[in-house]
């Protein structure tokens, strides 16, 4: 018999608002220590809970927006 309706709350997506550092690179499409670069560059903000380092998507979101360039002639 097959159970129809019903999903598995494990297999859904869950929306973050915090990554760690290896997912942000993931993310921005960076490497690993090119975020760390940025971290101590002060380019991104972080949050810091022990000796986790987390990284706020609304940060590299505005990071993202602030970045970008166009070409005029």
């Amino acid at each position: 018999m097959k159970a129809q309706g019903i999903t598995n709350p494990v297999s859904q997506a869950i929306n973050k608002r915090l990554y760690s550092i290896k997912e942000a690179s993931l993310y921005l499409g960076r490497s690993v220590w090119a975020v760390r670069e940025m971290l101590w560059a002060g380019k991104l903000p972080y949050v810091k809970d022990g000796r986790r380092i987390l990284l706020d998507i609304h940060d590299m979101n505005t990071w993202i927006e602030k970045s970008k360039t166009q070409f005029t002639f």
